[in-house]
């Protein structure tokens, strides 16, 4: 049965311009905007316009001071936050808008008006720090959207998953303290920002519920989802989540310039199943993704189509024959070191 899934897509997203040399160029969105006019994507899916996040919003984590930091951006001519993290002129807009609309399609998920949804927005957001911006990112929209889920729509808990190849650092720092936010990453060890080992589990009474997967490359389709499958599956059912969050970034993919994974259009197909599966299992199918990285413009519309049309139940991947063609000897390296490290916290079956 198809599902309603819900895009969040603007043409603000493509204002944000961070300048020469940046591969977070609005040519990421326009290639996957363009897909989404195909025949085959025509009836299924439901636009979820995107909102303005004011600053009542965003100081859900990030702090007065920065906000007014990026603010200041504002029609101004490339500024320069970072060595990596430039702002134009429509810069700020384009990222209020990012968190508003991430925002807008948990609001919709949590009130079931639609079943689940994607935000293909820019620019990304899993680096930001409370006071920094960092890795091209502004405003963590991830880490605030699953702040407004718990303060205003009074959900309890979220898992927050992160697939993208880079570590998602500044996710992990908004709740490393934080027992009611389990966050789950899978990333390329060795890669900026040179966190994420495996002994980052959180701090204090957020011990164990932050759990960092940094595995070496040449990981492809069925090695990734076999991690899912035995890693992600038994954690999410103990912590039983009202809400998943997912960082959803496609620079994993084989072709792609920023690192050295082996993954496929049919593998990302493959996680999203894993992922909603799970939804499915623990919170009613309440699924949303964010885009963050992925950077091969030839290949990035396909996949994109490939995650929404598993979201949708347009088609329903085989997970299990998938994790079922895994080299044993790399999942099990993953997933020793896991247990290892986890085995106080959580049963894996």
């Amino acid at each position: 049965m198809a599902l309603k899934t819900g895009i969040v897509k603007g043409e603000i997203f493509l204002k944000h311009i961070p300048g020469e040399g940046c591969p977070d160029t609005p040519q990421r969105l326009k290639s996957i905007y363009s897909m989404l006019n195909d025949s085959d994507m025509q009836g299924f899916f439901i636009d979820v316009l995107p909102q303005k996040a004011d600053k009542e919003v965003i100081t859900l984590f990030h702090s007065p001071e920065y906000f007014e930091k990026i603010a200041e951006t504002k029609g101004k001519e490339l500024i320069a936050l970072t060595a990596d993290t430039h702002a134009g002129a429509d810069t700020f807009d384009a990222a209020l808008y990012a968190a508003g609309g991430l925002i807008k399609a948990i609001s919709q998920v949590a009130a079931k008006k639609i079943d689940n949804a994607f935000a293909l927005i820019r620019p990304p957001g899993h680096h930001a720090e409370k006071s920094r911006a960092m890795g091209y990112c502004l405003f963590n929209h991830i880490a605030v959207g699953a702040l407004y889920a718990q303060k205003k729509l009074n959900l309890s808990k979220i898992l927050i998953i992160d697939w993208d190849i880079h570590h998602g650092n500044g996710t992990q720092h908004a709740f490393e303290r934080d027992p009611t936010v389990l966050f789950f990453s899978v990333h390329q060890a060795g890669l900026f920002p040179g966190t994420g080992i495996f002994t980052e589990t959180g701090i204090g009474a957020g011990e164990g519920y932050t759990i960092n997967l940094p595995i070496p490359k040449g990981h492809g389709d069925a090695e990734y989802t076999a991690i899912f499958e035995r890693l992600l599956a038994p954690v999410a059912e103990q912590f039983a989540p009202e809400l998943i969050l997912v960082s959803a970034g496609f620079d994993t993919h084989k072709d792609d310039p920023m690192g050295g994974m082996r993954m496929t259009t049919s593998g990302f197909a493959a996680i999203a199943a894993s992922i909603k599966r799970i939804a499915d299992k623990v919170c009613g199918g309440k699924m949303v993704c964010s885009l963050e990285g992925g950077y091969n413009l030839d290949k990035l519309p396909g996949i994109v189509k490939a995650v929404l049309k598993e979201m949708a139940g347009i088609t329903c991947c085989d997970v299990g024959a998938m994790a079922a063609e895994a080299d044993k000897k790399k999942v099990d390296y993953v997933v020793r070191r896991c247990i290892d490290v986890h085995r106080h916290q959580w049963h894996f079956f």
